[in-house]
């Protein structure tokens, strides 16, 4: 995926789906939890430090795992490089279980499956493909089982 920091910082600062002030560790070899603003925009997981405006780092949500490591924190680490993990420690149990399930439903992968689900099932109920009025209902992407990463 192609983004320039232009459009990232713009994007920082739009209305986050979910935002909090957690605990965060990244992956660096002795790195330890620091107080990061944790911002949800899309598919993109924003941290700034905590008197600052603009963030020092994101995580596009695309194929990673997001995993509950203990009570009250969990991991994301990617498919390709697992080492890289980073961990967030939330003030509850509740808290980081909102986060876990926020973080699962922004991907695009998730989205793709929601799409296509409903696709179907308005298709059912109809008899016609929903897709089909945007003329892209032939499209790879929207057919289950055929998409390529």
């Amino acid at each position: 995926m192609r983004y320039n920091e232009r459009e990232l910082l713009f994007l920082a600062r739009q209305p986050a789906e979910k935002a909090a002030e957690i605990l965060m560790r990244l992956p660096k070899k002795g790195s330890v939890l620091k107080k990061r603003l944790v911002k949800l925009v899309v598919n993109f997981l924003f941290y700034f430090r905590t008197d600052e405006a603009e963030p020092i780092g994101a995580l596009l949500l695309e194929h990673c795992r997001i995993i509950k490591e203990e009570e009250n924190v969990f991991s994301i680490s990617f498919v390709e490089e697992p080492e890289r993990k980073y961990c967030f420690e939330c003030d509850s149990e509740e808290q980081c279980q909102e986060w876990i399930e926020a973080l699962k439903r922004a991907s695009y992968e998730f989205m793709r499956r929601c799409l296509i689900f409903y696709r179907n099932e308005i298709q059912k109920m109809t008899g016609k493909d929903p897709l089909e009025q945007y003329g892209i209902s032939e499209e790879a992407r929207f057919q289950l089982g055929t998409h390529k990463e």
